[in-house]
């Protein structure tokens, strides 16, 4: 993987030149330590957040504007039964007069129940008729029918840019049992009257239904979420700790729903997320509430969690990568195999983004009485990932070194060598993947469910895609963009 670092630096002139001729490396200053800091990552999301609002309110309007007797009949019938006949040589004679009849009855409503049907609030209001026939020739007795029926007015809501929600109306009915009375084989029925009863009490509904919903006060609840939503939600608790800070930008109104007694209302937080690794951050300063957008929404949870890999623990690993290559030497041009010894290594983020490692180490040639070479070298690299990869690798590479003896240039050349490079690389990528395979796990069970507050968060990740390492002042840093959904339940104090 890493072919191609810099050949020795000084050729390939035989070894016992190499030892005898050198003087010593000059005493080489370390990388400078650079101050920069990883970036707290912003993404844009939008989560869902669902308000319930009590539809008492609304059954209550309900129940005040349609009375519970709708209306009366009382109508003459000059022919409620028809004249009897009989036929004589053909012809068609009546034998009765027809006889007529009042017709006098009652329309009433029982208790109203409230349902939902997709978008729409439907109001079941069952009608109950009772209706009876008097004779006025004195000829029959009373006559009675009953008939039943289920009218329904379909609410349809909305809310205004400043959170005033209104509502049509549309009325429905369906006779179970049409109204009415059987006199000899005629059916009269009462339906045709239905609708002209009850249009005025729509015309009605549609002038209060508007005022009555204001009492809900969406606007209270609105502005209890928008305050509140400027906060962080801790994603993971330690190791490291990581907090994402949520900046809402606009609430977006979606639709409403029905169900188990609830009315919902479905609402979107459009949001800046900042995550951090770390101390918990400050919370964003609350702006005023934005007038009410509008659109359709799909919770879509996304923000960036770091691994980022902390210089000092760092070190160890490294140490313990190199000290178990040394277990068999290192083949040298020119020189042969040699073996090293890996006392200290110091790490840290140095200029544009590099990597400076300082080992700290003796080497010997394995043949010959060449005696042990101690000093320090400092390698510098540029830290690279392929594209969605946590694979580290070093390109760049540049060597110096302080020695204490003329055969220092050993070191500055096991310095160069892939055994050393490659050493290093494959430890600082097994302690990427170990970490972001843990952050992953982590984070996918922390956020399966987040309290914060007023809020229950629930969301889940998706998928994820891997960033660009960058070496940093305070830590090697490897972003890591996760993608998923997310609810915010909001149970606000009362």
């Amino acid at each position: 993987m890493y072919r191609g670092f810099w050949k020795c630096v000084l050729g390939s002139a035989a070894t016992a030149a190499l030892l005898a001729g050198c003087s010593g490396h000059k005493a080489a200053d370390a990388p400078p330590r650079a101050t920069d800091t990883a970036p707290n990552p912003q993404e844009a999301s939008i989560i869902s957040v669902p308000i319930d609002a009590d539809p008492a309110i609304l059954g209550r309007l309900l129940e005040q504007e349609i009375p519970r007797n709708l209306w009366s009949i009382d109508q003459h019938s000059k022919r409620c039964i028809a004249p009897q006949k009989v036929k004589i040589f053909g012809a068609k004679l009546n034998v009765t007069p027809p006889i007529s009849c009042t017709i006098v009855g009652q329309v009433t409503r029982g208790p109203i129940r409230l349902r939902g049907v997709g978008k729409e609030i439907i109001a079941d209001i069952p009608l109950h008729a009772v209706i009876s026939a008097r004779d006025i020739g004195g000829v029959l007795k009373g006559e009675t029918a009953t008939g039943a029926a289920m009218a329904h007015a379909h609410i349809t809501l909305d809310i205004r840019p400043d959170w005033t929600p209104t509502g049509k109306v549309r009325l429905t009915y369906d006779w179970t049992t049409p109204p009415g009375i059987d006199f000899l084989g005629q059916r009269i029925t009462f339906t045709d009257q239905a609708d002209a009863r009850l249009q005025p009490i729509k015309r009605r509904l549609e002038q209060t239904l508007p005022r009555e919903l204001a009492r809900i006060d969406l606007r209270r609840d609105a502005e209890q979420l928008w305050r509140k939503s400027f906060t962080s939600m801790l994603l993971n608790e330690k190791n490291p700790p990581v907090w994402m800070r949520v900046t809402p930008q606009r609430l977006v109104y979606d639709s409403y729903g029905f169900s188990d007694g609830r009315m919902r209302l479905h609402l979107a937080l459009e949001a800046v997320t900042e995550t951090f690794v770390g101390n918990r951050p400050a919370d964003p300063t609350p702006t005023p509430l934005p007038p009410l957008a509008k659109a359709k929404t799909d919770g879509q949870l996304r923000f960036v969690s770091p691994v980022i890999a902390d210089y000092a623990q760092l070190e160890p690993v490294i140490l313990r990568a190199l000290a178990k290559r040394a277990e068999q030497p290192f083949v040298l041009p020119a020189i042969g195999p040699v073996n090293a010894r890996f006392d200290k290594v110091t790490a840290y983020g140095t200029d544009n983004g590099r990597i400076a490692v300082g080992l700290t180490l003796a080497a010997k040639p394995a043949s010959g009485s060449i005696g042990e070479t101690k000093g320090q070298i400092w390698l510098t690299a540029k830290p690279v990932n392929a594209a969605g990869s946590p694979q580290v690798e070093f390109r760049d590479l540049q060597v110096t070194g302080d020695t204490n003896g003329v055969g220092g240039d050993l070191l500055i050349q096991l310095g160069n060598s892939p055994g050393i490079s490659s050493q290093i690389a494959a430890s600082l990528t097994q302690n990427f993947t170990t970490d972001l395979d843990d952050l992953l796990g982590k984070i996918r069970k922390a956020i399966g469910t987040v309290h914060e507050g007023d809020f229950v968060l629930r969301g889940q990740v998706d998928s994820y895609r891997i960033g660009q390492i960058h070496a940093y002042g305070n830590g090697l840093y490897l972003p890591v963009h996760m993608n998923g959904n997310a609810r915010i339940a909001y149970r606000p104090a009362r």
